[in-house]
């Protein structure tokens, strides 16, 4: 079999990887030290290419990973781009991914961990657009979600709530928060809330429990950051802290609100789905092994 070359893409090659790659380096994510092609016999079979937005304090994302050949090339490359870049990086995968693309990845010391799902929501779900009142369209459909029991809170309060919640419902752009400005989500969302319809809601209830959720309506897309049930709370708790969230983004102009919710929260998924939102992307999480055997 012919020897596989390793090495940065070139520019003339830049149209090879399609108008959004393009994008992508106009905007400065991709960027052509971070995008690495295998070629075998003078043609591109295998493409990489790593994101960092910029101003970014944290680590690049292997964003892009198409594979024409063998697992052993894609590892090939993915290793000689680590080897470049200081990695190896996470590989957020958008499914399905093809089986020889998987196994390059664990090849070169990337394991499978979490899928993610985001939904996106645009307006009501049918049952609700027959509640809504006149006027229709994404405003009406918040108005006549209205979380009852939920009020505004600061900062402050929302993060001793997020301390006593073991692990959030809903945590949308962890990856770019954690890439972009060095914050874990699930522990300190706080800092990220932030722009026009950012705002933290919290439900107050008679039980021990309660919730807390965060609105952000300019970190990329209107977005539900956060939001997380205290063990007790009762139920419905968290489709009222949804629709409390739906209301401040569709006030602060937001048309659509995206979410991301990890697969295995079956429960939260019906909810979102209950309320208008559907699914449009999965994605899954390959993450580093480090010389231990731990996945960091």
């Amino acid at each position: 079999m012919s020897s596989v070359v390793c090495r940065n893409l070139l520019p003339a090659e830049v149209p090879l990887l399609g108008p959004g790659f393009a994008e992508g380096l106009a905007s400065g994510g991709f960027d052509l030290s971070r995008t690495w092609v295998a070629l075998r016999d003078g043609v591109i079979v295998a493409r990489a290419a790593w994101v960092l937005p910029p101003d970014s304090v944290g680590d690049p994302w292997l964003e892009r990973f198409d594979l024409d050949d063998s697992p052993e090339t894609g590892a090939a490359l993915l290793t000689a781009a680590h080897q470049a870049l200081g990695g190896p990086y996470p590989f957020y995968a958008v499914l399905p991914v093809a089986a020889n693309v998987a196994e390059a990845a664990r090849l070169a010391g990337l394991v499978p961990t979490v899928e993610r799902h985001r939904f996106r929501w645009t307006g009501p779900a049918p049952a609700a657009a027959e509640r809504a009142p006149a006027g229709g369209g994404v405003r009406a459909a918040a108005g006549a979600h209205a979380g009852d029991g939920v009020r505004a809170a600061t900062g402050e309060e929302a993060g001793e709530l997020v301390a006593r919640i073991p692990e959030p419902d809903v945590l949308t752009g962890s990856e770019t928060a954690r890439t972009v400005a060095g914050l874990d989500l699930a522990h300190n969302p706080v800092p990220w809330v932030t722009g026009p319809a950012a705002a933290w809601h919290v439900l107050d209830d008679e039980s021990d429990g309660g919730g807390v959720a965060g609105t952000a309506g300019d970190a990329c897309w209107p977005m539900l950051v956060y939001l997380g049930v205290l063990p007790g709370a009762a139920p419905g708790a968290r489709e009222r802290l949804l629709a409390a969230s739906l209301r401040a983004l569709a006030e602060g102009g937001a048309e659509e609100v995206i979410a991301d919710v990890v697969s295995t929260r079956t429960e939260t998924i019906a909810d979102l789905e209950a309320a208008g939102f559907h699914q449009i992307r999965a994605r899954l999480a390959f993450e580093p092994r480090d010389r231990s055997g731990t996945v960091s």
